[in-house]
């Protein structure tokens, strides 16, 4: 009896000593999986600052940040005409803030609306067969989206506002942001499902035994206490919107318009990107590192909105956990 047990208790040793071992492979994988992506992080940061005060050495920030003109068509030789160009980016910031705008209004009342549907009134059966349906929207690639904004919405729009005199671009701002809109409301929808089915249920049917309807306790009731998870996905969302390319590159053009008009052809920070690092360029002059100094500038954006963004959910988190 005695030397069964100790075979047992032997073998139970080894078994621990094998899981701990496995245990701290694991540890050591996760570990190295978290440096390297903390380190590709510090390196894409560094690489955009470095490029960006080399940048700042040859155009003034001031110009940069509150300039409003963006024309970086530099010439390759002194002797050539237009041998400076104008890099202000006030222009591609509001190309890149009307374009988002709109997105947004799109995006946010028909992905609020459906999360509340799927999470509040959607029977379990019709919730697993529209959910994935509407996430298929997510998984369709960006220049897909670009094709239908340039070939189908932009022309529409173009055919709707001539049939009521007005003078529209083929290009516009409205058709961009209204395609993108469409790309977004997965994004919203699925968090404001999560902002919503985390509110206990004890709040509804404190709302119920009140005598409050239905659509009175989504109202007054579900809403206000999922709204600050609801403002954290909308304020990523917005970040996403603010970071996209191929839509505006198809469908906004590369005109750097300063001007509020949704109807007008407008550009962005990120097709300014594109179009500055495509083809043949050469790393010294101001016209291709212009490029890092507005990669610099929308990581800056995107930060902002993705820290609000975390504050806020992490209240949110508290609150209810």
């Amino acid at each position: 009896m005695n030397t069964l047990a100790r075979a047992s208790f032997i073998g139970t040793s080894r078994a621990r000593r094998v899981q701990k071992n496995i245990e701290r492979a694991a540890m050591a994988v996760l570990i190295l999986c978290a440096t390297v992506a903390i380190l590709t992080t510090i390196g894409i940061v560094f690489s955009l600052l470095f490029e960006s005060l080399r940048f700042f050495s040859q155009v003034p920030i001031t110009d940069f940040l509150f300039g409003l003109n963006w024309s970086p068509q530099t010439a390759m030789r002194s002797d050539q005409v237009g041998a400076s160009g104008s890099f202000g980016a006030v222009p591609l910031l509001a190309g890149t803030f009307l374009i988002s705008a709109i997105a947004m209004t799109v995006a946010v009342p028909f992905g609020l609306l459906s999360a509340i549907y799927l999470s509040e009134y959607a029977s379990r059966r019709a919730r697993d067969i529209l959910k994935p349906l509407l996430e298929i929207l997510a998984g369709i690639p960006t220049v897909v989206y670009g094709f239908f904004a340039a070939l189908v919405v932009a022309p529409m729009i173009r055919d709707a506002g001539s049939g009521v005199g007005l003078d529209i671009s083929s290009e516009s701002a409205l058709a961009a942001g209204a395609v993108m809109g469409i790309m977004i409301i997965p994004f919203i929808s699925s968090l404001s499902d999560d902002a919503l089915a985390a509110v206990p249920d004890s709040l509804r049917q404190a709302g119920y035994g009140l005598g409050a309807t239905q659509a009175e306790t989504i109202r007054q009731v579900i809403l206000p206490a999922a709204l600050p998870g609801i403002s954290g996905g909308i304020l990523l969302a917005m970040s996403r919107a603010v970071g996209e390319t191929m839509i505006v590159v198809m469908a906004a053009g590369l005109a750097a318009n300063l001007t509020a008009n949704p109807l007008a052809a407008v550009t962005t920070v990120t097709a300014q990107i594109v179009a500055l690092l495509t083809g043949d360029q050469e790393f010294d002059s101001a016209k291709t590192l212009s490029a890092f100094a507005l990669g610099l500038l929308l990581f800056l954006i995107t930060l902002v909105f993705n820290v609000a963004a975390l504050r806020i959910v992490r209240k949110y988190r508290q609150q209810y956990d």
